[in-house]
């Protein structure tokens, strides 16, 4: 089709705008798989930094997360002003007394004017009411001038106060109902809903379940078990619609709930800490403040909140209600338990440590689109056959080829056309695959007959007759592709210097590239894998990936390396033989009775023990290649030698342009035809 009918809709956040292809993941986690070794370390270093499209669209990782997150709180903390709680709460005490001022001035104005318009009859009652009435808007008046100066002084005297104004009174009693509320907050957000408006015999009520649950508390401590269902029976409903379960619930809550009352009460400065202590105080009854103090005192010694409570540093100007302020409390301390999370994930690689829905809550809808798209890259390297496992996940075999077509593409990607070529033989003969063209027939060729070819040439030479007679000259074969055969170990240094120095991964990934090529291009063609550091061993593909440099023993045993390769290449029939040594460093050790025997400086007995495994090598006919990661005079000076007793050659490169090196030299030796 040459046209087609496209829609678009508006944008409303489920759109998926970054694509995630599992072999462009997979391409991205081959570096860090290949360093790390592991592939659940090297999906956390993924989760950590997030990832890049083929069309160069960047995902966010873990961090990106972290520091939204901490944006988010410091634009709130550069914002508000926690001191203003305060602030405003003298400020609505003034606007009350200043409307019971303008209340008693209003009434005694009206009484005034009733007792002028009143009847001769009625005048000396309506005069009486209007002295009785001044008396009292005086003593209110003095009243009034006589408050404390203290925040807490005020509503403490205003409590028992008897107010003129209706609309003033209505204020006071909306001022005390939040104090108590923010008080009864610490319990429950549904006690801080019931405590408004509550009757005498409510906060007697609301006094016995602060008694008995610091009875409870103080159970606790003494090591007995407290009667929580009897408690939940008798005061479940302050607890709202979700109470908790058991009592250790109820205690988690609980310390939550003061948490942020201290929180916010920590974050001011001192003068206005203490004035709000006093006004929250000055709304209680004697024995209600009793019964919070105790309760307070009992939640600090069994549930410490050291690690919940928190000075918060406000930095600026705009003003806060006590509402909005232990509302704010609660957004800052969820971000910093989303922020322990977010933390513990990064750590561990657990996504299952993060709420999306608080991720959402706090930082919005991309931020919890963001964890999806984390949380399925795991699923898809596991859906595209890539990975494998649910504790411990491990690389397929198809991820291990993944990793070695990109480190072979990424090795190629740097070589002149010219040096790579195809690399076909010209040599033409038997023991290989169909090259589609056909020759005439000769004694000793295989009799692998083109029939059509064949008969085509018995006609043209006989004549179109039936049956057509068919000699020898007439015959016909297929040719086939003249094959040489490569037996290849690779010796991998794994001594401490190889990781301190970034060279192993290096070393590692060229070894997976000459996997890649040989499993692609020449399938008849073997390579062993050697490792060495004190011992030598043999590394299978499947567990390359996995393997690193030996970080806790000491020793460069190139004697044992070169021994265990020459015992698998002479199993290698026809064809040629061959190592490539990838190392930092001269020999430092060499096996003596079955042992590994290290010396720093590298001794005299180890250096003859290794030249003579290299002669041994040489008269096997196996060529030993080294590809040098130092140019350091030891190093140099050694390889001088073993290449001049096994006449194979010597390079210096680094771990920028190993792979150049190794490959190159691999394809120009395979285009050398080896005589059977």
């Amino acid at each position: 089709m040459l046209f087609g009918t496209y829609r678009y809709s508006r944008w409303d956040g489920t759109q998926e705008i970054f694509g995630i292809d599992a072999n462009a993941l997979m391409d991205q986690l081959s570096d860090e798989l290949l360093n790390q070794g592991d592939v659940m370390r090297a999906l956390r270093e993924l989760f950590r930094n997030g990832m890049q499209n083929p069309d160069g669209q960047q995902m966010g990782g873990l961090r990106d997360l972290m520091e939204r997150l901490k944006n988010q709180r410091r634009q709130q903390l550069q914002q508000h002003n926690m001191d203003s709680v305060v602030e405003d709460l003298e400020r609505r005490l003034k606007e009350i007394l200043d409307a019971e001022r303008t209340g008693i001035q209003k009434r005694i104005d009206e009484a005034r004017d009733q007792a002028s318009a009143a009847s001769e009859e009625d005048r000396p009652q309506q005069e009486a009411l209007l002295n009785m009435l001044e008396q009292r808007a005086q003593r209110n008046l003095d009243t009034l001038d006589q408050l404390p100066d203290s925040l807490a002084g005020q509503i403490q005297e205003l409590m028992d106060y008897e107010f003129m104004d209706p609309e003033a009174q209505r204020l006071f009693q909306e001022l005390l109902d939040e104090l108590k509320s923010q008080m009864a907050q610490n319990i429950s957000q549904q006690m801080q809903q019931q405590v408004q408006g509550m009757s005498p015999e409510d906060m007697a009520a609301t006094r016995e379940m602060m008694r008995e649950l610091n009875q409870m508390m103080r159970e606790k401590m003494a090591g007995r078990e407290p009667d929580f269902d009897g408690f939940m029976q008798r005061w479940g409903q302050m607890f709202g619609p979700n109470p908790p379960q058991n009592f250790d619930e109820l205690m988690e809550m609980l310390q939550q709930q003061l948490a942020q009352m201290q929180s916010m009460m920590e974050s001011m400065s001192p003068e206005a800490r203490q004035q709000l202590e006093d006004a929250l105080n000055a709304a209680l009854d004697p024995a209600t403040q009793r019964e919070m103090a105790e309760f307070a005192q009992l939640m600090g010694q069994l549930m410490p909140m050291d690690d919940l409570r928190r000075q918060y540093p406000f930095l600026g100007d705009d003003s806060l209600t006590m509402e909005q302020a232990r509302e704010m409390m609660r957004q800052l301390q969820d971000l910093d338990r989303l922020e322990q999370s977010i933390q513990d994930a990064i750590r561990t690689g657990n996504l299952e440590d993060i709420d999306p829905e608080i991720l959402a809550e706090l930082l919005g809808e991309e931020a919890r689109q963001a964890w999806e798209q984390l949380e399925r890259l795991q699923q898809l390297l596991k859906e595209a056959g890539y990975i494998t496992g649910e504790d411990g996940l491990e690389l397929t075999a198809r991820g291990i080829r993944r990793i070695g077509q990109k480190a072979l593409k990424e090795v190629f990607v740097h070589l002149k056309k010219d040096r790579m070529g195809n690399h076909d033989l010209d040599q033409r003969g038997a023991g290989g695959d169909l090259l589609g063209d056909t020759k005439p027939y000769e004694f000793g060729d295989p009799f692998l007959l083109d029939m059509q070819a064949t008969i085509k040439n018995a006609v043209l030479r006989s004549g179109p007759e039936i049956p057509v007679r068919m000699g020898p000259q007439d015959f016909e074969i297929h040719r086939q592709e003249h094959m040489t055969r490569a037996a290849t170990a690779v010796l991998l240094d794994q001594s401490r210097s190889m990781g301190l120095f970034n060279n192993f991964q290096a070393a590692k990934k060229v070894t997976l590239a000459l996997f890649s090529l040989i499993r692609t291009q020449y399938p008849r063609d073997s390579l062993h894998v050697i490792g060495f550091s004190d011992y030598a061993r043999e590394i299978k593909e499947e567990d390359l990936v996995k393997t690193n440099w030996n970080a806790w023993v000491s020793g460069t045993n190139l004697h044992h390396a070169l021994m265990m390769s020459r015992k698998l290449l002479a199993n290698e029939k026809g064809g040629s033989r061959q190592i490539l040594l990838i190392t930092d460093g001269e020999p430092t050790a060499h096996l003596e009775n079955g042992q590994s025997f290290f010396s720093y400086p590298p001794s005299y007995r180890t250096e003859l023990e290794t030249l003579k495994e290299v002669r041994k090598c040489t008269q096997e006919g196996i060529v030993i290649n080294t590809f040098m990661l130092e140019n350091n005079y030891q190093l140099v000076n050694f390889i001088d030698r073993l290449t001049r007793i096994n006449r194979g050659r010597a390079f210096y490169s680094s771990s920028e342009n190993l792979g150049q090196y190794v490959l190159v030299d691999y394809l120009a030796n395979r285009r050398k035809r080896v005589a059977a």
